[in-house]
């Protein structure tokens, strides 16, 4: 069987990023990137092309995939790469500012050659789709003052055939999961405000209006406005109606997502569909699942890959996810990302897209120790399920180690290993590429990160589960697998080598089986209202036995399509609702023996 786990288990390359206010070039960021993930079937192999990747992954079983480099005349530092089967071409394009924005096409993905096509005009978060007639269509957009727009294109000279139409704006005031912030907690500015608004912001930014040049002080204005990008657009056709998927309401946040509108033409109008959003991860070890795109296998399945997000080295410190997706009986489109960074089996053939996890997590909230540790980083950041923090060794030196005691000796079917990064203080390898932002290096060194993951059932006899001492792959998130388990109460991972000699720095050791206990009891809970777009969910049964908590919800009671794990916590606002839309709810409570699923209650 093939297994895969959240994020995809790939090389992240490094960026260098300076950002340019004005004249003033700020402070020198590093951290891996990858994301506004566009995804193709072709000619028997997957491919994802996502942002600042110097190339594009690949696979032959949508589990394993593996990073390739593609031809120097593709545009690698545009934003959100677009790529779209047309007949017997690959269609490439990606996002510029202030200049048209060229289109590529080719035969050969990994090889080229990559025919270039002049652009006539400049785009953002770019979309192709060909209709079943043949007719080409092109979506782009990504602001948070204009609309994602579309247009019919002529596919020989990519030029526009018609004038632009605006088709999906910001509509914050009854979507509630296009506000911005944690968990939504950052709605819009009222005009009223906004001067005051301006002035923080620039605050913030350590500057005054002075120093901000005129050209640029009414896009100020307009981020100080605190509105959602609408942005990330993707066409999908099924049944002859068209879904034309979109992203909000920022990429640094838990709560980036997809939503989609449905529509009879290509180029509407579009209504909101009724399941929205359809890609939502707020919760659980990564969170995220935002400017996306959806592709069928070789058997007929419906995948969706989005963008999750980290954001503490860099806001754009972002990773890719993978989910099974589908059109239910009546048309709408939905993605399964109740368990979404658990491992997941890709079956041969025909999946169903709801299937539950094969294994439980053991891991959380377990003991860790470690041979060192910093102030703050201790060892049992790596069992806490939060990527955003980890363990960190005091020294560079080979060796360092981190250990995890599941408390007994369990079945350990699969071990996620994360890899951290920690503000790290190196020169550039090579000049940046200076634009209007600021200054970007893509990191084209390729490096290693070695590492031995033994397990024990004592604490002093260890035995070998995955031996890394020599591979020369550079994977932040590998996953080991054991398909038929292995006996283990001790899991410890020695850190052997990792890009730039770092100290070891780890987020996550995440161990996935089957535990010797039983299934937490049916959990109670209340839902509560509070608004047209906000509710608030409390676990009132106390069971000492649940690990975590998954609260589903959705606009029917057999469509709960939507989700949010939590840990360590009895109560959560969901603040993704849509103004006149009725839901129910379900929670459901898990631990490393079982899931127990709750009872259905109308909201």
């Amino acid at each position: 069987m093939k297994y895969y786990c959240n994020p995809i288990n790939v090389d992240y390359r490094y960026q260098f990023n300076q950002q340019k206010i004005g004249d003033t070039m700020g402070a020198l960021q590093i951290s891996r990137e990858a994301a506004d993930p566009s995804m193709i079937c072709y000619k028997g192999k997957y491919y994802i092309f996502a942002s600042m990747t110097l190339g594009v992954w690949v696979s032959e079983d949508m589990a394993h995939w593996e990073a390739q480099r593609l031809p120097d005349n593709l545009p690698f530092y545009d934003y959100a790469p677009d790529v779209r089967v047309i007949g017997e071409y690959v269609y490439f394009s990606a996002s510029k500012r202030a200049e048209p924005c060229n289109f590529y096409r080719t035969r050969d993905v990994l090889n080229g050659p990559y025919e270039e096509i002049q652009g006539s005009f400049e785009f953002w978060d770019p979309n192709l789709f060909v209709d079943d007639d043949g007719k080409v269509y092109f979506y782009w957009g990504c602001s948070s003052a204009e609309p994602i727009y579309g247009v019919e294109m002529d596919p020989e000279t990519m030029l526009p055939k018609t004038d632009p139409v605006g088709l999906i704006a910001g509509n914050w005031d009854n979507i509630g999961y296009e506000r911005n912030g944690e968990d939504h907690t950052s709605p819009p500015i009222p005009e009223e405000r906004l001067d005051e608004a301006y002035q923080e912001f620039l605050r913030k930014l350590g500057i005054t209006e002075e120093m901000v040049p005129k050209e640029v002080r009414q896009m100020f204005r307009e981020m100080a406005k605190n509105r959602p990008y609408i942005e990330g657009a993707w066409m999908d056709k099924y049944e002859g109606r068209y879904y034309l998927q979109y992203s909000c309401p920022g990429t640094e946040y838990n709560t980036y997502c997809d939503g989609v509108y449905v529509g009879d033409s290509p180029l509407g109008p579009f209504t909101l569909s009724s399941n929205n959003p359809y890609s939502y991860k707020p919760g659980g070890f990564i969170p995220g699942a935002g400017h996306g795109s959806t592709m069928r296998d070789m058997n007929d399945n419906l995948w969706h890959t989005a963008t999750m997000r980290i954001s503490v080295n860099h806001n754009f410190e972002r990773r890719c996810g993978l989910w099974p997706a589908g059109f239910d009986a009546d048309g709408e489109l939905f993605c399964n990302q109740r368990y979404g960074d658990w491992p997941m089996r890709v079956q041969e053939g025909k999946m169903d897209p709801w299937n539950s996890p094969e294994w439980m997590l053991l891991s959380y909230g377990k003991t860790a120790t470690a041979s060192s540790a910093e102030e703050g980083k201790e060892p049992g950041k790596v069992t806490e399920e939060d990527v955003r923090t980890w363990w960190r060794a005091t020294t560079n030196a080979s060796g360092e180690w981190v250990q995890v005691d599941l408390g007994a000796a369990m079945d350990v079917c699969a071990v996620q290993v994360n890899f951290a990064d920690d503000m790290i203080d190196i020169e550039p390898p090579q000049p940046l590429v200076v634009s209007a932002a600021g200054g970007r290096y893509i990191e084209e060194r390729e490096f290693v990160t070695r590492w031995m993951l033994k397990g024990s059932l004592d604490g002093e006899n260890y035995f070998m589960i995955e031996d890394k001492s020599k591979v020369n792959t550079c994977l932040p998130h590998d996953l080991v697998v054991r398909e038929e388990g292995v006996q283990a109460r001790y899991l410890k991972l020695t850190v052997l080598e990792v890009p730039y000699n770092q100290p070891a720095c780890v987020s996550g050791v995440r161990v996935f089986g089957k535990g010797n206990g039983t299934a937490p009891i049916t959990p109670a809970f209340t839902a509560v209202r509070l608004n047209d777009l906000d509710m608030k969910v409390t676990i009132t049964s106390q069971d000492e036995n649940a690990a975590g908590h998954n609260i589903l919800w959705g606009h029917q009671e057999d469509k709960l399509y939507h989700s949010y794990m939590i840990f360590g916590k009895k109560e959560q606002d969901i603040r993704a609702l849509i103004k006149g839309t009725d839901y129910f709810v379900r929670v459901d409570a898990f631990n490393e023996n079982g899931i127990t699923e709750g009872k259905v209650i109308k909201l």
